[in-house]
This record gives C-alpha cells, sequence and structure tokens, in this order.
C-alpha cells in the first residue's frame, strides 16, 4: 500500500504537469506517452497472441497522432509542427500502413493477418483515444486545460469512490467473469462521488452549467468502468495480471488509462455535439 501510495503521488503530479504546463509540453507528453502505451500493448501480445510490427506501428501511431493534432489544431500549435509538415505526415500514413502488409509477406509466420489485425488494433485502443484526449484541450478552439484536466479529475474520483464504496459495502458482483473484485455498490459509489465532484468543479470552471458537467461525469464513470472491464478482458484473454511493471503498486500503462481509452472519445464527442 505504500509502494502504491508513493507511486499514485508521482503519477499524479505528472499528470497534472502535463496539463498545466501549456499546450506544446501536452502535445509532446501525449505523444510521447501514446508511443510508451502502443509499446506496451505490443509487448502484451507478443507473449503468447501474435507478432504485430513493434516499430511499424509505433511509427504509424505517432504520425497520426501528431497529423491529426497539427492539422486540425495548426493555429493553436505553431511551436510544434507546421501546417505542410502535418499534411506530410498524414500522406505518409497509407505508405507506412503497406509496409506492415508488405513485411508481413516475408516472415515466416501461419497467421500473419492476425499480426497485421494486432498491429493495428493498438493504434485504434490505444493511439485513437490519445488524439480524442487531446482534441479535449481544444474543443473551445484555442486552448483550455481545464477540460482535459476536468477529465482527469472525474476519472480518478470514480476510480477512487468505486474502490473505497466497493471495498466497504460490495456484495453484488458486476461483472465476475472479467473482472471478480468489481461490485454493483462499488460502481455507484464511483459514479455518485465522480458526480458530487463535477458539482464542485462546476463553481471553478464556468465553461458548462452544472448539469452538463454532472452528464460528463457520468459519462466517465460508466464509459470508464466498461473500459476497464475490457482491459480485463484483454488480459484475461492472454494470461496476464498487469499490463506491464512500469507503476509499482500500479501495473502498466494500459492499467492507468483503461477508463480513459473508452471515455475520452464518448466525452469529446458530447462537448462537440451538446455541450458546445
Amino acid at each position: 500500500m505504500k509502494t502504491r501510495a508513493i507511486t499514485g503521488f508521482f503519477f499524479v503530479i505528472v499528470m497534472l504537469a502535463s496539463v498545466l504546463l501549456g499546450q506544446f509540453v501536452f502535445v509532446t507528453f501525449y505523444l510521447v506517452l501514446g508511443a510508451f502505451c502502443l509499446y506496451e500493448f505490443y509487448n502484451l501480445v507478443t507473449q503468447n497472441t501474435a507478432k504485430p510490427d513493434i516499430a511499424l506501428g509505433i511509427i504509424n501511431g505517432m504520425m497520426l497522432f501528431a497529423g491529426i493534432a497539427v492539422l486540425i489544431f495548426s493555429d493553436n500549435i505553431t511551436l510544434l509542427l507546421s501546417y505542410k509538415a502535418s499534411h506530410s505526415l498524414l500522406f505518409l500514413l497509407p505508405l507506412t500502413s503497406a509496409l506492415v502488409f508488405i513485411r508481413q509477406l516475408f516472415n515466416k509466420t501461419e497467421t500473419p493477418f492476425n499480426n497485421i489485425a494486432y498491429t493495428y488494433l493498438g493504434i485504434v485502443l490505444v493511439i485513437v483515444p490519445f488524439t480524442f484526449f487531446h482534441a479535449l484541450a481544444f474543443v473551445k478552439g484555442a486552448y483550455d486545460f481545464h477540460f482535459p484536466l476536468a477529465f482527469l479529475i472525474l476519472l480518478w474520483a470514480n476510480d477512487t469512490g468505486a474502490y473505497l464504496v466497493g471495498v466497504k459495502f460490495g456484495r453484488t458482483k458486476l461483472f465476475e467473469r472479467h473482472s471478480p473484485k468489481k461490485t454493483w455498490e462499488g460502481f455507484i459509489g464511483g459514479i455518485i462521488i465522480s458526480a458530487g465532484v463535477a458539482l464542485i468543479l462546476a463553481h471553478f470552471y464556468a465553461e458548462l452549467p452544472w448539469n452538463q458537467w454532472v452528464s460528463i461525469a457520468i459519462i466517465i464513470s460508466c464509459i470508464g468502468t466498461l473500459g476497464d472491464l475490457v482491459e480485463s478482458m484483454f488480459k484475461r484473454s492472454i494470461n496476464v495480471k498487469d499490463s506491464g511493471g512500469i507503476l509499482p503498486g500500479h501495473g502498466g500503462l494500459l492499467d492507468r488509462f483503461d477508463g480513459l481509452f473508452l471515455a475520452a472519445p464518448i466525452v469529446y464527442m458530447y462537448l462537440y455535439f451538446i455541450a458546445s
């Protein structure tokens, strides 16, 4: 528990710094973080499931993230890459994507398309959600750290609330086949605590009324929990307990961002289509 608490403290500090230190740090940090998460995913499936093209997968993922980031928000991220450079990155994607297929022609394997599928699954599961999380900071136009910071705070509030309520009152299993420790009581507790934190955030972040902040909290709690279950299903399918050991007491990076992977795209769509 001591190791877990220390790791959690420094993890929160790093995550807060990534949002508060400006748009250049924000974009660069999640570009690099996405690459590490993708590598962790590939390392897991390589153990006993497939042999994805790790190098080309990471190259494709980073090009996709950087290209979309600068293409959509070129007026805000002039320090990172030029507008033409973003086009170049995106135009190179078909070539590097083709190389994934071409390299399988020369690999002596009985399941080449299994390898190709896992190569792109990692990009869809990891990189695409990080592009949506990155987009939260620009959903209103100029860089605004309030939305990504609020997202992280509400996600952490849900995780903490679900854990504390589940330990104290948990009786009814939520989805025992994939996550034996999760309970309905913890799930509901996470929603309530996250919604309570959203009410507090509404007093400081005036971009949205209180009811929309609460709606976002409910989305994050429900979809984030679903993401946690999906990641548990993935780990069980390849017979591993933790996605990695980079965070002592917490497991791997995928273990820490499983809720974000499914919730970030949904929250972005909510903000873009409903709250804008």
